[in-house]
């Protein structure tokens, strides 16, 4: 670098890119900004900025980054968690004439001119997502390079780093390991809004290994333009008949969160019929669909996105009016967090919760399915000893354990230095690993009490402290006081009501059954390890037909009812209600609330009882839509060691409802299906495979059919079960098998 140029002019240069950056010739730096960017750009130190969301952590890393290209640094590392966050960053960034790209999995196809343009030092800003830093050709052929060369590492979002964090993502803890990398005196930016003093700590240690100084910048975290509030509505048809009447009473265009993406799209369904212009966003749109959507919101052509927390981190729109959450984040920061995508550039904004008794298991749910489980990883590391590159889907034949679950479990072995990712897949280091059972147990207890928190901070008005004041303390901000604008300072400013219209729209809407169920059509990779000697497609002749559910276990409305009727075995896709289990009361009692929340997710005795007249309403309306081809001509069903009595009454039932003849149950073999729900395809198709039989009788039945059968059973895991049930009976005889479940499990 050249000579180090006085601070009063790199002052009046910073406020000069500023200005460019914004477009504004009257904008200053915020109280903090020009501290941060002057640690980074003169004294080149490590800097934690924990500021509000819309405070302007961006702008400190842009104009940082400028004056430090012009004095002869390198490219900026911008390590940044979504990708919608980074097409923000990279338009902002050209604005003030920084030249900004990204490399991620939406434009591989564009990784080689990226490379070439790094190369010929064309690039001012190169971003990455965390898990890119795992990546085997990234890391070894640009990631050497960038390190040596790096003017500035930016770790966006930094919460991410820390156990404690409400994101906490393993790949984050790279972090430390690049940190080490860097040449001495490389100057390092991490930002966050969202972080208590446990959080800032904990960031505020790894940025600092090896004993170099922080300068951590923090600023006081209440939002003047937010107005909050929590409306308490009995049930899911009340809180969607709600906001159906009065999204349009809300200020400009917002965003509607959700807890599952079953209940963001259903939500927008709804809203849709009522008239309204929204659209869902979710984790399973593709990177198009989702850029398309969130272009919408930020166009004003929508008046909503009904999202899952995949519309999180760095969306910016800076006039959002509103937004309104359907069921409560699991801790007050995670909210926070949320809640401050509203009013960065408006003077009034209003953020309403609605939460909803199923929100304590929803939480466990997701609680429970992020933390790794030692067998699991005994299992993978045993099978990995050979030293040999292992691909997800062979180590789905050693762990019983769903993709995403073994996906995750995997990174935490990778961060611990125990494996490492590698062309093919993953190979093991040799290096030994041991079970952290002290520190899970920690993060669960600290995880355990934001849910109490979330759950005070929703207590109902006359109840409740001010909420803004609530949420800033929860962020351990000393100058928590009374906001004066929240429904607990100055009054409910929501109305309550709800329409006669409304709410018979919502109850239709949720009444409404039948959703598809999709026939299997390939066969898992590497059954043949587990003793099924099967693989590729599975032959036509063996197929089922698409099949019909009454509702996936995540939806609203009837999926909740099956949850209730199905018990412990819907912890496949989602917990059972805490309200089913009859829990007291949130605000009452909230420790015994959480209580039950905990008990719905571990073993239990499923109730059996004849299936009632309006769940067979349900299924003869499911029956009566299905465009099937072929009708079917009889009814069979799958045998239930659990629920014996509900499936064959439904099967029974249904043989009488569409004048079929019920040919009976297929037979048990080998003591039946072993395993149970929520493993990978491999262990559940081992788990059927050869243990559903055609006895006799039902073979010589099916010979004398001219038309498909209908397969009746009550929960529709993977599938493998009606899979391998209709293959045999296909082998039996039958021209084709429909499957037909009360619920899937997502």
């Amino acid at each position: 670098m050249s000579t180090a140029v006085a601070p009063t002019e790199i002052a009046d240069e910073a406020l000069a890119v500023l200005r460019e950056l914004t477009g504004r010739a009257d904008a200053v730096f915020r109280e903090g900004q020009d501290a941060a960017v002057s640690a980074l750009v003169e004294r080149h130190q490590r800097a934690l900025v924990v500021q509000r969301t819309g405070w302007g952590k961006s702008a400190v890393y842009f104009v940082s980054t400028a004056l430090l290209r012009r004095r002869g640094a390198g490219p900026t590392l911008l390590v940044s968690p979504l990708l919608a966050l980074m097409r923000d960053q990279v338009a902002a960034a050209a604005r003030a004439g920084i030249k900004a790209v990204e490399i991620s999995s939406a434009n591989a196809t564009e990784w080689d001119d990226v490379a070439a343009r790094l190369a010929a030092d064309d690039v001012d800003v190169l971003l990455v997502s965390p898990e890119r830093l795992t990546n085997p050709r990234f890391r070894d052929e640009q990631l050497p390079g960038l390190v040596d060369r790096c003017g500035l590492l930016v770790v966006d979002e930094a919460h991410c780093v820390s156990d404690w964090g409400h994101d906490f993502r393993p790949d984050y803890r790279r972090i430390r390991e690049l940190l080490g990398r860097l040449p001495a005196g490389t100057p390092v930016l991490a930002t966050t809004a969202t972080a208590n003093e446990r959080v800032v700590a904990d960031v505020a240690e790894q940025l600092g290994s090896g004993g170099v100084d922080v300068t951590t910048v923090r600023g006081p975290l209440a939002r003047d333009s937010l107005r909050l509030g929590v409306l308490r509505l009995d049930t899911d048809r009340a809180r969607l008949a709600w906001l159906s009447a009065h999204l349009e009473d809300l200020p400009g265009s917002g965003i509607v969160y959700t807890l599952t993406v079953a209940a963001a799209e259903e939500t927008a369904a709804l809203l849709r019929d009522a008239g309204h212009e929204v659209r869902s966003y979710t984790g399973r749109l593709d990177d198009a669909d989702r850029k398309d959507a969130e272009e919408a919101l930020r166009e004003n052509r929508v008046k909503a996105l009904v999202a899952t927390s995949a519309l999180g981190m760095g969306f910016d729109k800076p006039d959002l009016g509103f937004v309104v959450h359907l069921g409560a984040p699991s801790s007050p920061v995670s909210y926070y967090q949320q809640v401050g995508r509203a009013g960065r550039a408006v003077e009034h904004a209003d953020v309403l919760l609605l939460p909803g008794p199923e929100d304590l298991a929803i939480w466990q749910w997701f609680a429970t399915s992020s933390m790794p489980r030692e067998d699991h990883a005994a299992s993978v590391l045993t099978a990995m000893a050979d030293g040999k590159a292992w691909s997800v889907a062979r180590l789905e034949t050693v762990a019983d354990v769903r993709r995403s679950r073994l996906e995750l479990l995997l990174k935490v072995l990778s961060v611990d230095g125990a494996v490492e990712r590698v062309q093919g897949g993953w190979r093991s280091t040799g290096v030994p690993w041991v079970y952290d059972a002290d520190r899970y147990a920690r993060v669960t207890r600290t995880r355990e009490a934001e849910q109490r928190s979330m759950i005070a901070y929703a207590r109902p008005v006359g109840e409740a402290e001010c909420r803004m004041a609530f949420l800033q303390t929860a962020l351990d901000d000393p100058t928590a006081a009374p906001c004066g604008r929240c429904d607990v300072c100055a009054g409910p400013w929501y109305a309550t009501d709800i329409p006669a219209g409304a709410s018979e729209a919502a109850t239709a809407r949720l009444d409404r059954p039948g959703v598809e169920l999709p026939p299997r059509a390939q066969w898992p990779t590497g059954a043949d390890r587990l003793g099924v000697e099967v693989k590729g497609k599975i032959a036509p002749g063996d197929q089922v037909l698409p099949g019909r559910a009454v509702a996936r276990l995540t939806d609203l409305g009837w999926g909740q009812r099956l949850r209730t009727l199905l018990g412990d075995d819907g912890v496949g896709g989602i917990a059972t209600l805490a309200e089913d289990l009859e829990a007291p009361p949130l605000e009452e009692d909230p420790d015994a609330a959480l209580d039950v929340a905990h008990r719905v997710i571990r073993p239990g005795v499923a109730s059996d009882a004849p299936p009632t007249d309006e769940l067979m309403s349900a299924c003869a309306r499911v029956l009566g839509a299905w465009d099937w081809a072929d009708r079917p001509v009889a009814v069979v069903s799958i045998p239930s060691r659990r629920r014996p009595v509900l499936v064959s009454g439904v099967a029974q039932g249904l043989s009488r409802l569409g004048r079929l003849p019920y040919l009976g149950e297929l037979e048990l073999a080998h003591g039946g299906p072993s395993g149970g729900p929520g493993g990978n395809s491999a262990f559940r198709l081992a788990g059927v495979w050869q243990r559903i039989v055609v006895g006799d009788e039902l073979r010589g039945r099916l010979a004398e059919l001219a038309g498909p059968v209908l397969l009746v059973d009550d929960l529709s895991d993977s599938r493998w079960t009606v899979t391998v049930a209709g293959r045999e009976l296909r082998r039996a005889g039958a021209s084709g098998v429909l499957p037909f479940v009360l619920a899937l499990s997502a």
